[in-house]
């Protein structure tokens, strides 16, 4: 009783007069924040499974439907295809309708159609589902960052998208692991690498039920003119503060000290469709450049080796078998690389850490090229996505804080689509090289590529951390 007499005198004086953006960026993390960041974590945890899927048995499906060279680069660009789409179109419709409705697409289209790829008598279906799938996919880790963006307070923001995403990088060596266990079986009468669509689908079904009860971002809400939903959503969040913290962050409220240096971005009149190219504005020209250069080189990195390990593997000379389970233990790092960001990620500027996380990439991947014992090349393949994940988990949450609310759903999901169309170019781009030249030569590319990203976020990059998603750097 003594809870529920105090707890609304505390809150109280935490609403009057101030916005929705800043009740949300001063507020201390409650029990709605956790439960967005798991469900959003679980969910992607299944879109990384997705992502990985094809790459890890490609040496599968290549002698199972004795694909061609052409065949086995369209396997595994198609999916990436796909995204590229669908980070454009969902981008646009959760600025329009909603980042929840959104969710609730695009869970419904990768799962639909990741089920459909385990029926595949043939290449072109299993190429036809995986780009269709990949539709989903596309929007499933942009619309994580700005959703998260949108509701976490702003000193807490990169540590708790870091959570989700080391929740959501359990999936890739869950997707190792899980390949080498069911690809050399028969269950059921039914072809192991089968069951791998099948358990993303599922995955992926049981989500979009668990997303059904989030909230719509209360950040939204307010662009769009339905203040009142987003009042009363804030004001539950915080009649979840304790008394003490409430009365904090009241008081760090009544200072409204704006970040110095800062601008508040571009208004938005409720009712409009946001406009793509308003990401060409003066103030945001300088970042969008940035954003679309870094896009389309980060993935030559992270997905360079995560997509063509199991190559990489057999040009060395090691079997489908023996291949899968060095890629699994490889494969390991990755949710170790996003746990360690959890400590440093509010800590230390953005762009930094994603500088010096780049350069470990480049080291660990030319020891990688060349490690020549199964012991080094686990150790090498594991520290490379140890670092690839510090890096992926910084770079997610910096992408989500470049633009405003009113149309950052759409514009980040703009950038965020050329990096699957790089991840689409990646097989006709990199396979030749390290079918013809070797995998030294290969990292070499991928080695030349990380430096002019780190070259580029360094001349280019705005500060972020700490900052307001509300504010822009002025122009």
């Amino acid at each position: 009783m003594t809870d529920t007499v105090t707890r609304p005198a505390a809150v109280a004086v935490l609403t009057p007069g101030a916005s929705i953006g800043a009740r949300l960026d001063r507020m201390p993390i409650t029990p709605t924040h956790r439960s967005i960041t798991a469900v959003i974590g679980v969910g992607l945890l299944f879109d990384t499974f997705e992502n990985n899927l094809s790459g890890t048995i490609a040496k599968v499906l290549q002698n199972d439907f004795a694909f061609g060279a052409t065949e086995l680069k369209l396997v595994l660009a198609s999916a990436f295809i796909g995204q590229f789409i669908g980070s454009l179109l969902l981008g646009k419709i959760a600025d329009r309708y909603g980042r929840r409705r959104a969710f609730l697409i695009n869970l419904a289209i990768y799962s639909g159609f990741s089920l459909l790829g385990a029926f595949s008598p043939n290449a072109a279906w299993l190429i036809a589902t995986r780009f269709f799938a990949g539709i989903g996919i596309g929007a499933e880790q942009s619309l994580s960052d700005c959703y998260l963006s949108d509701v976490l307070p702003a000193k807490k923001r990169g540590r708790y998208i870091a959570w989700a995403y080391t929740l959501a990088f359990c999936g890739v060596p869950a997707v190792g692991f899980a390949a080498l266990w069911l690809v050399p079986l028969t269950p059921l009468g039914i072809d192991g690498w089968r069951w791998l669509f099948v358990i993303g689908a599922l995955g992926s079904a049981v989500v979009w039920v668990l997303r059904r009860r989030l909230i719509e971002s209360p950040r939204w809400l307010a662009t769009v003119g339905r203040e009142a939903e987003a009042e009363e959503l804030v004001s539950r969040m915080e009649a979840e503060v304790p008394a003490a913290a409430a009365a904090s962050t009241a008081a760090d409220l009544r200072k409204a000290d704006p970040d110095p240096g800062v601008e508040e971005g571009p208004g938005h009149d409720p009712g409009t469709t946001p406009r793509l190219r308003d990401i060409f504005q003066p103030h945001l020209r300088r970042r969008t450049t940035m954003l679309w250069i870094f896009c389309s080189l980060s993935t030559v990195g992270y997905y360079g080796f995560g997509t063509l390990a199991p190559q990489i593997l057999a040009a060395k000379g090691y079997g489908i078998v023996a291949g899968l389970g060095f890629t699994a233990v490889c494969f390991l790092g990755y949710p170790v690389g996003s746990a360690l960001a959890l400590p440093i990620i509010d800590r230390v500027e953005r762009k930094k850490l994603v500088v010096a996380s780049a350069g470990a990439m480049v080291v660990a991947g030319l020891g990688f090229s060349y490690a020549g014992s199964p012991t080094l090349v686990m150790t090498f393949g594991f520290v490379y996505t140890v670092c690839s994940n510090l890096f992926s988990s910084v770079s997610h949450v910096y992408l989500a804080e470049q633009y405003p609310t009113a149309i950052r759903a759409a514009a980040s999901g703009a950038a965020y689509s050329l990096s699957k169309l790089s991840a689409a170019a990646l097989p006709f781009a990199l396979l030749p090289v390290l079918q013809t030249y070797g995998p030294g030569a290969l990292f070499g590319v991928i080695a030349a590529v990380m430096t002019a990203l780190a070259v580029t976020v360094l001349t280019l990059g705005e500060r972020t951390t700490g900052a307001s998603v509300d504010r822009l750097p002025a122009g």
